[in-house]
């Protein structure tokens, strides 16, 4: 009986010591070093507006559908990070043309432009997580005058804002130049005071 208590015991001490370890200890040392080390990044990228609430996340896409604002890509998953995706359409499908076609006369309409003007593709093309934050500086100068007439701003101020939004590539070869569509419409309300 005495063995068998000191075999339990030993096993419960080695339990508790390694749910400590394992459970505690090591969680605790991951999180505070990424957040020394990564900081705002180790705690999901949160972007606050002027008040210090929180509104989003600058690594996940959200849809803004008012013409006041600038838009993002598509998402083929309506901004649902808890359901990340693409559409699994190839570039064959009869389905994904008449997507695109679709969002490309609305994007036209919006825009005031001829039926047969160009509009940069990753406006009216999801990407393959549903979720990009990101647009290309082209896709949001594209956008500078709808933005602009919408909120009664002088075009130039619009285009500015949007210019000094430009983050360059990674360690300036990683990626591509971008605009990250939150940040960029948060400025854009703290501008004119928001609707």
């Amino acid at each position: 009986m005495n063995e068998t208590l000191r075999v339990v015991r030993a096993a419960f001490v080695t339990l508790l010591l390694l749910a400590l370890v394992t459970g505690v200890a090591y969680p605790v040392a991951v999180l505070g070093g990424a957040q020394l080390l990564a900081g705002s990044h180790a705690d999901g990228s949160l972007v606050r507006d002027g008040n210090g609430v929180v509104v989003g996340s600058s690594l996940i896409g959200q849809g803004f559908e008012s013409s006041r604002y600038f838009w993002g890509r598509p998402s083929a998953v309506d901004y649902d990070a808890g359901t990340s995706g693409g559409s699994n359409y190839g570039p064959t499908s009869a389905d994904l043309r008449a997507q695109v076609e679709e969002r490309a006369a609305a994007l036209r309409e919006a825009h005031g432009l001829a039926a047969d003007a160009t509009v940069p593709a990753e406006l009216v093309t999801a990407s393959g997580s549903g979720l990009d934050p990101d647009i290309s500086p082209d896709a949001a100068r594209f956008q500078v005058e709808r933005v602009a007439a919408a909120r009664g701003l002088p075009v130039q101020t619009v285009r500015d804002l949007v210019e000094s939004h430009i983050e360059a590539r990674t360690l300036g070869v990683l990626g591509e130049a971008r605009v990250n569509v939150l940040k960029l419409n948060l400025a854009l309300d703290e501008l004119d005071g928001g609707d």
